[in-house]
């Protein structure tokens, strides 16, 4: 099925994600340059992100298994029997799966091992991202290596492959990349336009930015808490401009949010927007003074790459992955402990602080940096792990990976 010689330009690459976000489309776009790219989406909608759906396919052929996942056994069962059928009909020379754990690349796997079709894993998993179990990373460190090649979020997540089985030279990085140009025009504008803009969405004059979805891991009780503290040690130091927090997003985590606001006398220095879709956040991070991320437990944090190129100065919780490569301490923001209040608090305060020419050096920091993460560095990244992953292909398979992929089916 597979040809021995090939030109990357005409070489079919299924490429897989969940549903397909303003994210995805970015980065298949972007893989559309050097290959032939079918991108695949499990599902057309879901219920963890209420992203609008994004149509067409630039520089992709697009492909929708099922129209809604319910994740249940009825709908994997679809899943399964749709990733086969297209993937069949596909016939492509490579597969790069989201990760090792989902239906989809699962059932995608399977399909790799049967045919002799190399895969490459995108990861954005590290090692402390959650408590890890000996026999769940064994199980995981048979389906990597089933793989031929990886693309990781980045250093962190890169180790962990390795941790996991994956030689160190068949990893790349550039999986977690949002489209740069896009934040840093859309924020360029409203901040053209601020004075109406402030006005018309109520904005407060000088503002920290926040956004999530209002869940646990999300760390929003702690986040609030500092900022209320922050406000006391800003009033202790006689500061005569405090800065509000205007904190985007929504969940069920929300009426005891605002039952803690009000505990601490916070309702009008803590603003609540509500869900904004992914074209409105340029306003907020254009008319914010700094972006602020205190998730306890944070794959990556692909908000923070949208702050960044916005020209944001940036303060992320040392849990996020991330932090390693984005947040050179001092330069364009900060990292913290997101489980010391004070320590959150004191790291806003240093902010607040600075003078308006040492933020705007941030922010310029910030889209420095950030210019070398963007959808560019996702096409080169899978470039290179699928070169190598086609030239390394001929590998047999043992009985007892094709075992481990159809029990991990049958849950």
């Amino acid at each position: 099925m597979r040809e021995t010689s090939w030109q990357l330009d005409r070489t079919r690459a299924a490429i897989l994600f969940e549903r397909f976000g303003p994210y995805h489309h970015a980065r298949l776009n972007a893989a559309g340059q050097f290959f032939d790219v079918w991108g695949i989406e499990a599902c057309a909608s879901e219920t963890v992100y209420a992203w609008k759906k994004v149509e067409g396919a630039e520089k992709f052929r697009r492909v929708t298994l099922t129209e809604l996942n319910t994740n249940d056994q009825r709908w994997k069962k679809e899943l399964i029997r749709s990733m086969w059928q297209s993937l069949d009909k596909i016939k492509p020379h490579i597969v790069v799966l989201p990760g090792w754990s989902s239906c989809d690349a699962l059932s995608a796997l399977a399909w790799c091992v049967k045919n002799h079709i190399p895969a490459v894993v995108m990861s954005e998993s590290t090692a402390w991202d959650d408590q890890r179990v000996f026999w769940k990373e064994w199980i995981k460190s048979r389906l990597v290596k089933c793989c031929q090649a990886g693309l990781a979020g980045g250093t962190p997540h890169a180790d962990y492959l390795v941790q996991l089985g994956l030689p160190r030279e068949r990893i790349f990085l550039g999986y977690d990349i949002v489209d740069n140009d896009f934040f840093k025009h859309q924020s360029q504008k409203a901040r053209a336009e601020e004075t109406s803009l402030r006005k018309k969405q109520n904005l407060p004059s000088k503002f920290f930015l926040a956004s999530a979805r209002f869940v646990e891991k999300k760390n929003l009780f702690g986040l609030i808490r500092a900022y209320a503290r922050y406000c006391a040690l800003a009033k202790t130091a006689c500061r005569s401009e405090i800065w509000d927090l205007v904190l985007l997003g929504d969940g069920a985590l929300k009426p005891a949010l605002c039952q803690l606001i009000s505990e601490l006398g916070m309702t009008s220095r803590i603003h609540l927007p509500g869900f904004k879709q992914y074209d409105e956040l340029p306003v907020y991070f254009g008319l914010a003074e700094a972006f602020f991320h205190a998730s306890t437990v944070e794959q990556w944090g692909l908000v923070v790459n949208e702050a960044m190129a916005s020209g944001l100065p940036v303060l992320v919780s040392n849990r996020c992955g991330c932090a390693t490569d984005l947040v050179h301490e001092g330069v364009n923001g900060f990292k913290f402990d997101p489980y010391n209040v004070e320590d959150i608090a004191l790291r806003l305060l240093q902010v607040s602080a600075l003078t308006p020419l040492q933020r705007s050096a941030m922010g310029e920091a910030s889209q420095c940096i950030i210019a070398g993460w963007g959808p560019e560095r996702f096409s080169q990244g899978l470039r290179d792990a699928a070169t190598l992953a086609l030239k390394n292909s001929h590998r047999r398979f043992r009985f007892f990976d094709r075992l481990i992929l159809q029990l991990l089916l049958l849950r």
